[in-house]
């Protein structure tokens, strides 16, 4: 591992050198343990503490097999998915390596009695297995999560189809948040040159989510001049909705819980910001009933900042908690895209607000390669930042899950893997100096306050 780590760090290896380049036989990853799943039975979800089910472990290698990489990871991040993991909710993630093993012989790699999290990296391909070709071994990339199959015609349109599509580090194993990980070759893209491993790692997963769901023709195809309601505007997943909103020409109307969230915004350029918790909205009477007046209160309240509009669009993630609200407040016509329910699977609305306004609701789930190629062109170029607040070393993986379980954070908390420190890994000064502002404007030197609504 010494030798691996010397070479990733000098700037003299060539892509000759990184052919004898010895892999180790182990690495170190944050894992869970198939025999703790029963580790926080009776406890209610906001008390699960995920620094007590995340483990770093030494593990073997796997050797890349047919159209995969194997790829020395520098920094990885935390998303929400990675939290769902350390408290095995919905349920444990054996339970996909365990389906995902029976199908082929290299799939039965994954169904181990550990699973090594983590659905984003930076870092540099190390080997490549047969039938890759774009990749070479020293290449320095980033890895989108998205894992599929493709041998059913299901998913030839869009691979988000296939029905063999999985999240890497989340329902396979090998994932990001480790010294080494396992990938398919169609997962890489090109590292951008101008930011550090840590900022690099940050926006996979969520800018590529939030791309397909607000930008793409499978998502709410946004336009210039549309009122989109941004919940969450400065968590992992919200602050990269925020910036493509305003990259895109629309109207970001971003619902947050804190001044200091609301200050964030406002620093990305969004103009109409709503503290939630200032305003005091409640769109649950008690745990089974909502109310309605609440939802028209916000309405209102989304009008006077948006000059008598409606919302066209409403990026919804929370999901319980908001969605009454979030059909309520869309325009007739417009599009509320759902990716995800952080504060309750089982969403609750009036449908005489859906179906006699002719509002539509979108399933999105992640991107395919092309949106996610795309989602990470526009961060190469300087169009969308990163959104890292924090970075953590790979051992303190536990203590960055529990903030983000307990949303104490930022947009994103990144995580040290083999980098040493931050700061490393930038290869085009001049582009970062024009950007320097926007790359470190969540970076924070205490924790903000806690919201009520998690963000993935």
């Amino acid at each position: 591992m010494e030798d691996m780590t010397s070479a990733l760090l000098s700037e003299d290896v060539t892509r000759q050198d990184w052919a004898g380049v010895r892999i180790p036989e182990s690495f170190r990853g944050i894992v869970t343990r198939k025999d703790e799943t029963d580790l926080f039975e009776g406890v209610d979800s906001a008390d699960k503490d995920p620094r007590k089910s995340l483990h770093m472990a030494e593990v073997p290698t796997p050797s890349p097999g047919p159209g995969e990489a194997l790829v020395a990871v520098m920094a990885s991040s935390v998303n929400y998915n990675t939290v769902w993991s350390a408290v095995f909710e919905p349920l444990p993630t054996f339970r996909f390596l365990e389906r995902y093993g029976r199908l082929s012989a290299s799939a039965r790699r994954h169904d181990l009695p550990y699973h090594v999290l983590g659905s984003d990296l930076a870092g540099v391909v190390l080997r490549t297995g047969p039938g890759v070709n774009v990749w070479k071994p020293g290449d320095e990339v980033v890895a989108h999560c998205l894992s599929v199959e493709l041998e059913s015609a299901d998913g030839h349109g869009d691979t988000m189809l296939d029905p063999e599509q999985r999240i890497w580090g989340f329902e396979t194993n090998f994932g990001g948040l480790a010294e080494i990980a396992l990938v398919k070759s169609n997962q890489l893209m090109p590292k951008p040159a101008h930011l550090s491993w840590e900022e690099a790692a940050a926006p996979g997963l969520v800018n590529s989510t939030a791309y397909r769901q607000l930008v793409s023709r499978n998502g709410a195809r946004m336009k210039q001049g549309d009122n989109v309601l941004v919940w969450g505007a400065s968590g992992g997943l919200g602050s990269y909705a925020t910036q493509l909103v305003l990259a895109g020409g629309a109207t970001p109307v971003c619902v947050v819980s804190s001044p200091q969230k609301a200050e964030i915004c406002r620093r990305m350029g969004a103009e109409a910001v709503i503290d939630r918790d200032a305003e005091d909205y409640r769109f649950w009477q008690d745990a089974h009933t909502q109310d309605p007046k609440e939802w028209k209160r916000f309405g209102g309240r989304i009008r006077e900042l948006t000059g008598g509009e409606d919302v066209d669009i409403v990026f919804e993630h929370p999901g319980r908690e908001t969605f009454g609200a979030s059909v309520y407040v869309t325009r007739k016509g417009g599009t509320v895209v759902t990716c995800a329910s952080t504060s309750g699977y089982e969403h609750v609305y009036d449908n005489r607000y859906l179906w006699m306004s002719l509002k539509r609701i979108i399933g999105s789930h992640f991107a395919n390669y092309r949106e996610a190629w795309e989602a990470n062109r526009l961060i190469a170029k300087g169009r969308i930042h990163p959104t890292l607040s924090k970075v953590y070393s790979l051992q303190d993986t536990g203590q960055a899950a529990y903030d983000v379980h307990r949303n104490l954070h930022q947009g994103k908390v990144g995580v040290l893997c083999l980098a040493p420190e931050e700061g490393l890994g930038v290869r085009d000064e001049e582009t970062r100096a024009r950007h320097i502002e926007a790359i470190n404007r969540f970076r924070v030197t205490e924790d903000p306050p806690p919201e009520e609504t998690a963000t993935p």
